[in-house]
C-alpha cells in the first residue's frame, strides 16, 4: 500500500550556503530508519530565499516517531548545523482519494501551496478537491503531486504541490483553469483564511526533479 504519513522539512540556510549544504544535506538524509521514504528536496526558486524543502514518507506511525525521534536527538540530524539558521517539520496526511505521483521528472518547477483553513474547514475542502481535482488535472492542464492535511502545527492547515514545466506553463493552465470553470474547488474560498505559496527547483538527487 503506498505511503499516506509524510512530513515536510523545511531549512533556513544562511545566504549563499544551500549549495554547500546539498551534499551534507543527501548524505544525512540516507541514514534514514527503514520505512522512511525520500520524496523530494528542493531549494526554493521563488518566495523567501536560502530555503530547502523537504518531502519524505513513511510507512507507519511508528517508524514516523522513530525516525523523528532519532533527528531531535541527533547532534547535527541533517548534516548542515554548519550553515543552519532555523528547522521546521510538519506533519501532513495525503487526501484519501489522491494517489501520488510516482518519483521521477515533472518539473522542475514545483509550487508548495499551503492554506490556513478556518475552524471546521477542512471537511468541506476536501469535499471540494474530490469533486474538482480530476477535471483540473486531467490532460488538458496539469497533474498534481498531492495534497495533504496537516496533523501537527497550526490547523487545520493544508498543504499542494503542483509541478510545472515552466514557468510559463503554470500560468498558461492556472489562468485556463479557472476561465474553464474547473478550478478552484467549489465552496473552497470560504474556508480559506490565508494563503503561502513558494517555488522550488529540485536538487540533483531529489526523486521527484
Amino acid at each position: 500500500m503506498p505511503h499516506q504519513l509524510f512530513e515536510l522539512i523545511r531549512l533556513t540556510l544562511r545566504v549563499r550556503t544551500p549549495p554547500l549544504a546539498l551534499p551534507r544535506l543527501q548524505a544525512a538524509l540516507a541514514q534514514a530508519l527503514e520505512g522512511v521514504e525520500l520524496v523530494g528536496c528542493w531549494v526554493s526558486e521563488i518566495g523567501p530565499q536560502n530555503t530547502i524543502a523537504i518531502l519524505r514518507s513513511f510507512a507507519s506511525n511508528d517508524v514516523k516517531d522513530a525516525e523523528r525521534a532519532r533527528l531531535l536527538l541527533a547532534a547535527d540530524g541533517f548534516g548542515v548545523a554548519e550553515y543552519l539558521l532555523h528547522q521546521h517539520i510538519d506533519d501532513y496526511c495525503l487526501f484519501p482519494f489522491l494517489q501520488a505521483l510516482p518519483p521521477g521528472k515533472h518539473g522542475p518547477f514545483y509550487e508548495l501551496r499551503e492554506y490556513n483553513l478556518v475552524p471546521g474547514g477542512l471537511s468541506p475542502t476536501l469535499q471540494g478537491w474530490n469533486k474538482a481535482v480530476g477535471p483540473r488535472t486531467a490532460q488538458a492542464y496539469s497533474a498534481v503531486y498531492g495534497a495533504f492535511y496537516a496533523t501537527s502545527g497550526r490547523v487545520p492547515r493544508y498543504l499542494h504541490i503542483w509541478p510545472y514545466a515552466s514557468l510559463e506553463q503554470r500560468l498558461d493552465v492556472r489562468t485556463r483553469a479557472v476561465k474553464d470553470g474547473v478550478w478552484p474547488p467549489e465552496n473552497s474560498a470560504p474556508q480559506l483564511q490565508d494563503m503561502h505559496s513558494v517555488v522550488y527547483l529540485p536538487a540533483a538527487f531529489s526523486p521527484l526533479c
